[in-house]
């Protein structure tokens, strides 16, 4: 079958989102993880909050890079809940938050067409305003926060207090998440396409089988659901029959269920970006020198001097409306789950399809190192 670009169908957003308002981890040690954050990807703390702002059962940071804002979360006693969803997952994410008008309505309309609750809308104020904040289960133990600040001028959110880095650690020109990516078990994807096109009134923009991705060993089959106005992109992955363990049968087990694989962030010069990640020490998987020989036979001219390109391992494809530049990193933790995407869009709204077999070889690579294909 291969791909599957799918007719535009009329979109019916079941209520308005405006974008991404933050994605929050829950993580073992969140002042480290913060460290890492600031100083080998470049954002800046924000704010904080935890016992010292009157929160006694957890800390957390806010950083900001962009109009990405990533929150960073740790229990402060065995006992609690998010430890247990440390222990079972490691550090993961947790939410996939979305910035929308009226949280009140968007959860009312939710509910109705099938979702689970998992927080009633709530009123949170302090001195600069009032955020209403609600929330609904999606895959596994992720969920998605539905926050209203229209009437809120402070920092973040209430309950968090302003707190700024020590060090000031330049941005490597991350500017928005573009598309985040979840692994679910074999013969869910569908289910979970189904949640987001009735639920949410998200419309599945294109579909990936095996004929797609895959290699001698093993496969996976994936299909792209999207709000509206494009600002939410969930490609959803599921495993399909190989001869060996799959990348998504390696997160599932190590991640113990389905959540995040990877979160794709965008950048207006990849060149720059990658070079400084790579000089902090963030760790990015390659292709093969030969991949460089002939893709711009595949891709056509492009803007860019393909040898800086080749040298970061940075890919390339087209589609009908331009081309993207594209380049992985390796997880970000110990367990081989969460890992992270830097793209640049030059017109293309696609995903490297081009790209999907020389990356997947690649990722098995690092799958046979550990032992786990």
């Amino acid at each position: 079958m291969g791909t599957q670009t799918l007719p535009e169908a009329p979109v019916k957003d079941t209520f308005p989102i405006n974008g991404t308002d933050y994605v929050e981890f829950y993580v073992g040690n969140a002042r480290q993880t913060s460290l890492y954050y600031q100083h080998c990807w470049g954002y800046r703390l924000i704010a904080y909050r935890g016992p010292e702002t009157g929160t006694r059962d957890r800390a957390s940071y806010c950083l900001e890079q962009g109009k990405v804002r990533l929150i960073l979360t740790t229990p402060l006693s065995p006992e609690h809940p998010i430890a247990q969803h440390v222990l079972s997952h490691g550090d993961g994410v947790k939410d996939l938050a979305f910035w929308v008008d009226d949280s009140r309505d968007a959860y009312q309309k939710a509910i109705a067409r099938g979702a689970v609750g998992v927080q009633e809308p709530t009123l949170l104020e302090d001195k600069d305003g009032k955020v209403v904040i609600a929330a609904i289960r999606t895959y596994g133990d992720t969920i998605h926060s539905l926050v209203e600040r229209k009437d809120y001028r402070g920092l973040f959110m209430p309950g968090f207090q302003p707190l700024s880095s020590r060090v000031a650690v330049p941005s490597v020109g991350l500017k928005y998440v573009d598309h985040c990516v979840g692994n679910v078990e074999l013969g869910q994807m569908n289910r979970w396409v189904e949640f987001y096109r009735d639920v949410l009134g998200f419309s599945q923009l294109i579909s990936f089988d095996d004929k797609d991705i895959s290699t001698e060993y093993s496969a996976l089959m994936s299909k792209v659901m999207a709000n509206g106005n494009s600002r939410i992109k969930f490609p959803i992955n599921e495993p399909a029959k190989g001869r060996k363990k799959s990348q998504i049968e390696e997160y599932l087990d190590f991640y113990r269920g389905p959540g995040v694989q990877h979160i794709a962030v965008a950048t207006g010069n990849i060149v720059e970006t990658v070079t400084q990640l790579r000089g902090r020490g963030v760790e990015f998987l390659r292709v093969p020198d030969t991949y460089y020989e002939t893709v711009l036979d595949r891709v056509g001219k492009i803007d860019e001097d393909l040898a800086p390109l080749a040298e970061l391992g940075i890919l390339i494809d087209r589609d009908d409306e331009g081309y993207l530049l594209q380049l992985f990193s390796k997880p970000v933790q110990d367990r081989p789950t969460l890992f992270y995407e830097i793209i640049q869009r030059k017109g293309a709204k696609s995903f490297g399809k081009g790209n999907f077999q020389a990356l997947f070889e690649s990722i098995e690579r690092e799958q046979a190192l550990r032992g786990n294909l």
